[in-house]
């Protein structure tokens, strides 16, 4: 070869190196920009979704516990209204964090265990009927002996239900007897437990007193029993230590979580009864806000995936926006599909409890599955942006 070629073919091969060299280095920029989009929506979904959320609902959670004791000490129609009140305020924060029942709330049987229905009336007549059962009660100070003694079917939400509503209005205090009173302050104490270790399982930051109260009743509040809340869990996505073996695994147990709560109320809360499977399969039937605990729970999808709850919501730190940087049509069909399960929930005839045969509920029902349907699709998204 002569000089001109070797140095034609030096100057080829310098410049294909420098192009595999440019191309691994913008590979290794675009990879770190991408890992800091994903933990910074991880972030922005614990922060301003997640925790919140919980540290609403535990509030709440305290809040009925003495206004059910205040109410059992005084038992007054104001006293009762005052419950009631809190009731659905701690109901709303719960159906609100329904997006995200995977980890503590599945891990430790709490979504069956503060909320399972319908009540079982029989047991609960048979338990107004057990003095000895009653005396128990009478001395359950942190709300352990109803927990452990009681079924998931007198527990959580819907026996306080039971107690505070009818019709859809706070119940006459004059129904009200004390055997009544032990049980619905026990039931509420062991609620408030139970949301206690939803938001220290999550965060570490939790309150103190909050934790406190998780050490002394032995209630498990990390991953696996290990050091990890679940919150450290997800923020270490991909790291030693965490069970997320990559960042976008993390993601899509996000979305995963948007996907069982829309079919959910899809085929279950609205389903069963719409389609005649069971008829007494409704949720809130007391109060008569089932239509509401829909709502909050498509509520809760649009939180998780738009970015964090209205008033603190960033989009650009979001499954939304990351879907839509690439897939623009797909984002926008989740982000119709939200809104159309809304406004499809809010159009059902109410009482729920007395018109689920109305076409309105199969109309939400259908939109509630288009949902979960589409957020599978971006599960499915997820993990093709990785590719």
């Amino acid at each position: 070869m002569n000089k001109t070629m070797k140095t034609l073919a030096l100057v080829a091969i310098s410049a294909l190196f420098a192009l595999g060299f440019n191309a691994c280095g913008k590979d290794q920029v675009t990879e770190e920009k991408n890992k800091e989009t994903k933990e910074a929506i991880v972030k922005q979904y614990l922060n301003q979704t997640l925790y919140p959320t919980y540290s609403k609902l535990a509030a709440e959670a305290q809040t009925l516990v003495d206004n059910l004791e205040a109410l059992k000490a005084n038992t007054t129609q104001a006293n009762l209204d005052a419950a009631a009140v809190t009731f659905l305020e701690a109901r709303k924060w719960w159906e609100r964090s329904e997006a995200f029942l995977f980890g503590p709330a599945s891990d430790f049987g709490i979504d069956p265990h503060i909320d399972s229905w319908p009540l079982d009336e029989d047991a609960f007549n048979n338990l107004m009927a057990s003095p000895n059962m009653i005396a128990q009660l009478a001395t359950d100070e942190d709300g352990t002996v109803a927990g452990e003694q009681l079924g998931n079917a007198l527990l959580g939400f819907h026996g306080i239900e039971f107690i505070l509503f009818r019709d859809g209005q706070p119940r006459q205090v004059s129904e009200l007897n004390d055997d009544m009173m032990t049980y619905v302050v026990a039931v509420s104490r062991d609620l408030r437990n139970r949301c206690f270790q939803l938001e220290v399982s999550w965060n570490e930051d939790a309150p103190t007193d909050h934790a406190a109260l998780m050490e002394a009743l032995e209630l498990n509040t990390t991953v696996n029993g290990g050091n990890n809340s679940y919150g450290a869990n997800m923020r270490l996505a991909g790291q030693a230590g965490s069970t997320y073996a990559t960042l976008t695994q993390a993601l899509q147990s996000i979305a995963d979580g948007c996907i069982d709560i829309a079919d959910e109320v899809g085929t279950s809360k609205i389903g069963k009864p719409h389609t005649g499977e069971d008829p007494h399969y409704v949720e809130s039937p007391y109060s008569q806000k089932s239509i509401i605990d829909f709502h909050d729970n498509i509520i809760s999808i649009q939180n998780a995936y738009m970015g964090g709850m209205e008033e603190t919501r960033d989009e650009d730190r979001s499954l939304h926006a990351y879907i839509a940087n690439g897939n623009t049509e797909l984002d926008t069909r989740a982000v119709n599909a939200i809104n159309d399960a809304l406004a499809k929930i809010n159009a059902m005839k109410a009482p729920f409890v007395q018109y689920y045969a109305d076409a309105s509920a199969g109309a939400a029902m259908e939109a509630c599955q288009a949902l979960s349907d589409v957020m599978a699709e971006v599960k499915e998204e997820l993990a093709n942006k990785d590719k």
